[in-house]
């Protein structure tokens, strides 16, 4: 069904798209090609949540003039008033002859209710073409337009005998400088980073991202507080940034310091996990980085809340039998027990090396 020029303009609309990453949230990122007799007219990619869609940037770039064309889109055309009329009603009035989509969008305001409009203009629609790709590009708003909480990345810098830091707590540095510049721009990407009070008051990070270009964003800081006593004189709380600091506790305190306090119940271990994201969502916050230590992380893991690991292996052994690990916690009495991972790649970051994978069914793409 799809030609070998198919697949090529699908590749260029999924690169457009990806120009958005790290600011169209909550939207999805989407990218539009529209050509007409071999040739692209015009092309474009959502920039960021409020300004235009794909397809509206792709059709003023080529002056409206698309009846006969195809247009290749990353996915279905809206059909909902959001906070921008509906792509589908612009596309059938402007009559192309065929659109080509590489997924339908999981959008339940959506879902199928664009190609359904499409259609009943009369014109052509092709769905699935790269499918995979483009639902790996889009997995956290798959994630969060279908359940209602944030994309999960739990991200950890180990030894290669896993160890976060010595038996004395020293952790600066365990990786090298490109893995830690890759955390920088996972920063600029995702929505929010969370990390528990100890490493606050063990490491006092600032959880900002420092890249050398204009062009960055900080995420917002969430601290997890279960009862412990949270400095207020920590970095997180007085870095120069327009993102603001949340301190999420289980008790009713305030801090003055933060910008927000979420009150979330307790959980198992401290704060109810699930229950904080559900708030998150609710804040409009799509993808959520884990940079706690193993107590975070364990609570995380133990939750069921983490849908995709970032693992960076340093080329150096620790050891101690009190040195931290990365998701510390009870732990599984069996190995059959044990959290399972899929779709698990392995790439060098400078003398590092990251393993990327899945949580086995937690994963969007594991639900596709």
């Amino acid at each position: 069904m799809f030609s070998e020029a198919d697949k090529s303009y699908m590749g260029r609309a999924l690169a457009l798209a990806a120009k958005g990453r790290g600011r169209t949230s909550p939207n999805p990122m989407v990218g539009c090609v529209i050509v007409r007799d071999g040739a692209i007219m015009g092309e474009g990619w959502h920039r960021k949540a409020g300004e235009p869609h794909a397809e509206v940037e792709a059709v003023a770039a080529a002056a409206g003039e698309i009846r006969g064309a195809t247009v290749y889109v990353n996915l279905e055309p809206c059909a909902h008033h959001g906070k921008t009329p509906p792509c589908a009603d612009m596309l059938a009035a402007l009559r192309p002859a065929r659109v080509v989509a590489a997924m339908r969008d999981p959008n339940s305001l959506v879902a199928g209710k664009g190609i359904a409009r499409l259609h009943a203009a009369g014109i052509a629609v092709d769905v699935g073409l790269m499918e995979e790709e483009a639902r790996r590009l889009n997995e956290a708003f798959i994630k969060y337009i279908t359940t209602g909480r944030p994309f999960v990345i739990a991200k950890c810098a180990m030894t290669l005998d896993g160890k976060i830091a010595t038996r004395t707590g020293h952790s600066r540095w365990v990786t090298g400088e490109a893995s830690r510049r890759l955390v920088h721009e996972l920063r600029n990407e995702v929505d929010a980073v969370l990390v528990g009070s100890r490493t606050v008051m063990l490491d006092d990070p600032s959880l900002t991202t420092r890249l050398d270009r204009p062009d960055t964003r900080d995420p917002i800081r969430v601290i997890l507080d279960a009862g412990e006593y949270l400095d207020a004189g920590r970095k997180v709380f007085h870095v120069p940034s327009e993102a603001p600091t949340w301190v999420a506790v289980t008790e009713d305190r305030d801090y003055p310091a933060a910008a927000q306090v979420i009150r979330v119940p307790r959980g198992n271990s401290g704060v109810d996990m699930e229950i904080l994201m559900d708030e998150l969502g609710r804040r409009e916050i799509m993808t959520l980085l884990i940079e706690g230590g193993g107590t975070t992380h364990a609570s995380a893991f133990e939750a069921g809340i983490v849908d995709k690991v970032l693992f960076f292996i340093a080329p150096k052994i620790a050891g101690g039998r009190e040195a931290i690990t990365p998701v510390e916690g009870k732990g599984v009495p069996l190995m059959d027990d044990a959290i399972a991972l899929t779709n698990m790649t392995a790439t060098s970051v400078g003398e590092d090396l990251l393993i990327e994978a899945y949580v086995k069914k937690a994963s969007c793409l594991q639900e596709s």
